[in-house]
């Protein structure tokens, strides 16, 4: 199941950084007196109720978009808040309001989305501050008062903002209907927007030989006899180096926020250059997400001088440069001509599948004692690891999670094996699996 997201939005030095840290509960962004030190969007899992959800912290907003660097950090906002479920609007009780704060709150009120306006810095307990009440002044409702730096108030303020949260009934919904998102993803000029108007069978995305042509990361659903799918048509991703104009390095932005919302990433290799580093470095992304992933290697209509042998030798090619996901499924295609589309998005929706699938604990402990009657567990200085259990934790991506005598003597070698073992015998293609290693009596009772 997707998880909500909340931004926080405020002009610079309210303290959003702080009240990140500790809605996060962890020290993750940069905390500095200084204004602008958060300039980009940064992300971190929450919980509240029992309930996941992903907070951003942002840099501020401002009035001055002259600066590019703050004009910079009011576009990141805005992706933020385009992105987010709820809004928490935080402003500064010592400084009061501000013309600043007026629009800023303007803009959220614009967004249609849910706003909890916060007040930062009421760091004594008891009776709120006089000063407090200047704050409904900014047409928010009522404001709620918390200390980021010593945790008074969070709990008042996270029972709201769970409030607005999507009901789990609602997203449940959306996920009944079975539709696959699909984040089309890799570097400029790989055909991704062509792909999208084969399918769609209209010119609804423009399509240029001039890298960068697409901006935005554009949603459009499709029916096949695979299933529905919402594909995301994502900006091409270049070089760090080589991104120089701002707007580009919004569309990266949007890009990585679509492979994060999505269910699938298609990585898109133009067949004429093959895979390259830069690829490899998108579609970590995805990885390290926990993405189901499928690549695509278009243009295959015209690579010159094809011969028996040259699939294999680009299969070979992506192999190497992907080594770290060898699970992944490789479909040549053509967006121009339409070739093997169809077979892509049969990949695309098995893909999906088994990202979401379960193995029941028994079957997998009958499949435990298989591997360490074929192959024993390693031993160090004559004390051999142990495995008492495992059992399934977790999908999207399936993640398992082992209950052993010794963590250190579960080594990558035999973690490798019994993940080699797992997808043998049950499968797992186009998705990464996760595993857990605990003590026993770790968070756990047999």
């Amino acid at each position: 199941m997707k998880k909500p997201v909340v931004a926080i939005i405020g002009r610079p030095n309210v303290g959003k950084s702080t009240l990140f840290n500790k809605l996060a509960g962890k020290r993750i962004s940069i905390v500095d007196d200084t204004p602008g030190v958060t300039r980009d969007r940064v992300y971190a899992e929450a919980e509240w109720l029992d309930r996941p959800f992903i907070v951003i912290d942002t840099g501020g907003i401002e009035k001055n978009v002259n600066d590019p660097i703050v004009s910079k950090m009011t576009r990141q906002a805005e992706i933020a808040i385009d992105t987010a479920d709820v809004i928490v609007m935080l402003a500064d009780v010592t400084v009061g309001v501000t013309a600043d704060d007026h629009a800023v709150a303007d803009k959220l009120k614009k967004s249609k989305k849910p706003v909890v306006l916060c007040v930062n810095k009421v760091d004594s307990i008891g009776e709120p501050p006089a000063e407090l009440y200047e704050f409904y002044n900014l047409g928010l409702g009522d404001p709620f008062p918390v200390s980021s730096l010593h945790g008074h108030g969070t709990g008042d303020l996270l029972d709201e903002i769970f409030s607005h949260l999507p009901s789990r009934e609602a997203e449940k919904e959306a996920e009944e209907e079975g539709i696959i998102t699909v984040a089309i993803i890799g570097k400029p000029n790989a055909g991704k927007s062509s792909l999208v108007n084969r399918v769609l069978e209209e010119d609804r995305m423009i399509v240029s030989d001039v890298a960068g042509t697409t901006r935005d990361a554009v949603d459009n659903l499709i029916e096949t006899p695979w299933g529905k799918f919402n594909l995301i048509d994502t900006a091409g991703i270049r070089k760090q180096s080589k991104i120089e104009e701002n707007i580009e390095k919004y569309s990266i932005i949007r890009a990585y926020s679509a492979i994060d919302r999505a269910d699938v990433a298609v990585l898109m290799i133009d067949a004429t250059e093959g895979p390259s580093e830069q690829d490899t470095k998108i579609v970590g992304y995805a990885h390290n997400a926990g993405k189901a992933t499928v690549i695509a290697v278009n243009k295959w209509d015209i690579v010159e001088d094809k011969d028996s042998y040259t699939m294999n030798k680009q299969l070979n090619d992506i192999k190497k440069e992907f080594s770290f996901m060898d699970y992944v499924e490789t479909v040549f295609i053509s967006a121009k001509t339409g070739k093997r589309i169809d077979k892509l998005f049969k990949t695309v929706s098995l893909a999906n599948a088994e990202n979401q699938k379960r193995i029941a604990t028994g079957v997998l402990n009958e499949f435990l004692a298989d591997c360490t009657e074929r192959t024993e567990p390693p031993s160090d200085k004559g004390k051999r690891l142990k495995i008492y259990y495992m059992t399934q934790t977790g999908v999207r991506p399936p993640s398992f999670s082992f209950f052993v005598n010794s963590k250190e003597l579960f080594h990558f070698s035999y973690q490798r094996y019994i993940e080699n073992r797992l997808r043998e015998v049950f499968g797992f293609k186009g998705t990464p699996i996760v595993f857990n290693v605990r003590t026993r009596g770790e968070k756990f009772e047999l």
